[in-house]
């Protein structure tokens, strides 16, 4: 009698806290992030990622099938415990010395997920035991099973099946076919390993046991399983297939908390090209296998941007899957690909293209900066001093119109990084990102007007109203004329001077190289007003090891070129 009482109380007890079917439904409503392609394509989603709520009743039955037949096939007969489901689960683990099959019910699972943990003990197992029989009492069998659909994990980041239909069939699971929710189905034994993410084959051999599971409970017909599974395996691999863009979804995931708090579901608009960033990884990753074992390029980063700044490919890695670092985002020295900032100050300074400099030994306290080919020209223009990438003529140039206002130049037109204020800066001796230093040229390229690199165009709740929208700014950095001087001499570093191998472009490339000491660093930044394109190319090792004499008018002019030629 005193047990009675005693698992009475403790009934009352938890029924007393149980809050009603709506409140357990919107549960599942928590912030989640999706971001989509310039086209519109789905791009990524972001941390744990809910969808809709879906009643069974808005569910093709297949979909619930499908789960209650490899997860609780008497789940519409029991009352929350199944006898013979718990007996069966005790003699198979007996039989093989060790917890091969679970008896819980999908009731018993829902009373876990809501209330409890996944701590193993009597303790949580009796709790367990009592609330599914509650849960029973308070609420229809449909509606349990729409909590449980509602709230399981399925891999991915996703929770629920309509968050699992969207993450891996791009669609509400109100539209799912029998194998693709069989597919789903069967994640629930293990929703990390078996993921089509992970292993497309793993997840197509556990679709295959649902449906079997689906024709013993007499769900469907052994016809009906044979052709959903002729018909819908090719397209797990595709799932598997690595999305491009892994590096710029992870910047923008970062950036977004900075534009709009994340407390709602967002649909983020984005700036990338999907076709043009396949292009460019592909690119990269051909011409570090082609070039990178002899000249020893470990790695490698590419940017593509509009000229008025929007980030149309961005690249940080020759393999996302063997490495999250994202390399346009590292800070390395850019050697000259920092010098149109000097001569750009000398311009606003009076100076002219045309103007002469000394191209002779000079001596700076300990300091003796020498040309990359160690020889002296006298005086020359400025055109030639940049096209020819010439080290004394620009540390010449930066003296005269200070380093200070060098540094200034730099960061108006949108390098971040701190400078150190000594002269060696002016051959490219601080640190950059090549994001940044992109965007900088990209001002140059759009006439003076800042063209600071973004990659969000709207941000959405999943609603459809518009949280935000954003307008690139235009401001005028530089003046149109200083800007088309540049842009003239630049296009001689091309023409005649240390990136001859860029010139296949055609006549609208401008760029400049750069290389650091001991071939750590090489680098190739400009645009083509044909393609109205602007990229920025790094090459190196993660590790800071010098590569076997490249510079940046070798390897990575010519990628740049290849990247600018569709």
């Amino acid at each position: 009698m005193w047990g009675s009482v005693a698992v009475g109380a403790v009934v009352a007890f938890y029924a007393l806290q149980l809050p009603p079917i709506g409140a357990l439904m919107d549960e599942t409503r928590r912030p989640g992030i999706t971001l989509l392609a310039r086209d519109g394509s789905l791009l990524a989603t972001g941390g744990e990622f809910y969808a809709m709520p879906r009643a069974v009743r808005e569910l093709p039955p297949h979909v619930w099938q499908a789960v209650v037949a490899i997860e609780d096939r008497r789940f519409f007969s029991h009352f929350g415990i199944d006898p013979i489901g718990l007996v069966r689960a005790v003699m198979v683990n007996l039989t093989e010395g060790r917890s091969a099959q679970g008896g819980s019910t999908l009731t018993q699972q829902v009373a876990k997920n809501v209330f409890l943990t996944n701590e193993k003990s009597l303790k949580r197992k009796v709790q367990e035991a009592l609330l599914a029989l509650w849960l029973e009492r308070r609420y229809s069998k449909d509606q349990i099973l729409g909590i449980y659909l509602n709230r399981v994990y399925l891999g991915g980041g996703a929770w629920g099946i309509d968050a699992a239909s969207q993450r891996y069939f791009g669609k509400p699971a109100t539209q799912l076919s029998l194998y693709e929710a069989a597919a789903i189905a069967g994640l629930l034994r293990a929703p990390t390993r078996l993921t089509p993410i992970r292993d497309p084959a793993a997840t197509a051999g556990r679709a295959q046991v649902v449906l079997e599971a689906m024709v013993r409970a007499n769900f469907i017909p052994e016809a009906a399983a044979t052709a959903a599974i002729a018909s819908g395996a090719p397209m797990l691999g595709q799932i598997a297939a690595p999305r491009p863009g892994r590096h710029f979804a992870d910047w923008v995931m970062e950036e977004l908390g900075n534009i709009v708090p994340i407390d709602r579901d967002l649909v983020v608009q984005t700036t990338l090209d999907p076709a043009l960033q396949r292009q460019t990884e592909e690119k990269l990753a051909a011409m570090l296998a082609q070039e990178g074992g002899e000249r020893k390029i470990g790695e490698g980063a590419a940017v593509i941007l509009d000229p008025d700044g929007a980030i149309r490919a961005m690249v940080g890695g020759r393999d996302y899957r063997r490495s999250q670092f994202n390399r346009a985002l590292a800070p390395r020295q850019p050697g000259s690909s920092f010098k149109p900032f000097v001569f750009l100050a000398a311009l606003e300074a009076g100076w002219t293209a045309e103007s002469r400099v000394e191209d002779s030994p000079v001596r700076i306290g300990a300091w003796t900066p020498e040309n990359y080919d160690r020889r002296f020209r006298g005086a020359v223009s400025l055109s030639q001093a940049l096209a020819e990438s010439l080290n004394i003529p620009t540390v010449r140039l930066a003296q005269d119109v200070g380093i200070k206002r060098v540094i200034s130049v730099a960061h108006r037109l949108g390098i971040r990084a701190k400078l150190p204020t000594n002269l060696a800066v002016a051959l490219g001796a601080g640190e950059v990102n090549l994001l940044d230093l992109t965007g900088a040229y990209a001002t140059l390229a759009n006439g003076g007007k800042a063209a600071w690199p973004y990659g969000i165009l709207a941000i959405r709740d999943r609603a459809g109203a518009l949280l935000w929208q954003g307008e690139p700014l235009g401001d005028a950095l530089v003046a149109p004329a200083l800007a088309e001087s540049m842009r003239d001499m630049l296009r001689g570093v091309i023409t005649h001077g240390t990136g001859k191998a860029a010139g296949v472009v055609g006549p609208g490339a401008v760029g400049k190289s750069g290389t650091t000491s001991d071939y750590r660093d090489a680098w190739f930044v400009g645009w083509d007003s044909a393609q109205a394109r602007v990229a920025g190319v790094w090459l190196g090792n993660d590790d800071n090891s010098p590569m076997a004499r490249v510079t940046g008018g070798d390897v990575p002019a010519k990628l740049w070129a290849w990247l600018m030629l569709d």
